[in-house]
């Protein structure tokens, strides 16, 4: 594990108390087939764990692997700006074979967004520039493929399934190398 320490900033999202006693970051890419894998297990970790986790999820779409990787994560960033990332995020995971454009604007329509902005927001690439910010963040932090977790600010390489978070978790920094 990674001596390098990460914070939670306030354009994260973040899912539980941002001041938790647990944080747990992820970078990671809506059309990886590891990270819909780890999204069951940092569900698992949550419900577990409850308001001591802080979760954050940041994108880290691997556009070279998965075309449909960036339009996903810009659908998660436009309904974050109408107060719904958390709900794409998990359409997203759970759809991950349905990535394309008109899925992507059905899910803002399932969840009532306002499809108008949403598709705009889209087409325009408005969030483009802070996506690719948190790629460039997370290479600089040793983030190389996903996901990428930082369990407490520290970077964590060991197993993502629900038993081997939780077990990084409550066996402390020792537990990962921290």
């Amino acid at each position: 594990m990674s001596q390098l320490r990460i914070k939670i900033g306030p354009e994260d999202h973040v899912d539980g108390p941002k001041d938790a006693p647990i944080s747990l970051v992820e970078y990671g890419d809506f059309q990886c087939p590891y990270c819909a894998k780890a999204y069951v297990s940092v569900k698992h970790v949550k419900q577990v764990l409850g308001e001591r986790l802080s979760f954050v999820f940041r994108n880290f779409p691997l556009t070279h692997l998965h075309p449909d990787a960036m339009p996903a994560a810009q659908a998660a960033e436009a309904a974050g700006a109408q107060g719904r990332f958390w709900d794409m995020y998990g359409l997203l995971y759970e759809n991950q074979q349905e990535l394309e454009v008109p899925a992507l604007v059905g899910y803002a329509d399932e969840l009532g967004l306002d499809v108008d902005r949403f598709e705009r927001d889209l087409a325009e690439h408005r969030f483009l520039e802070r996506i690719r910010r948190e790629v460039r963040e997370g290479e600089r932090i040793g983030a190389k493929g996903t996901p990428s977790f930082f369990l407490n600010g520290r970077r964590y390489e060991g197993d993502y399934s629900p038993d081997g978070l939780l077990a990084a978790i409550e066996g402390g920094p020792a537990a990962y190398g921290g």
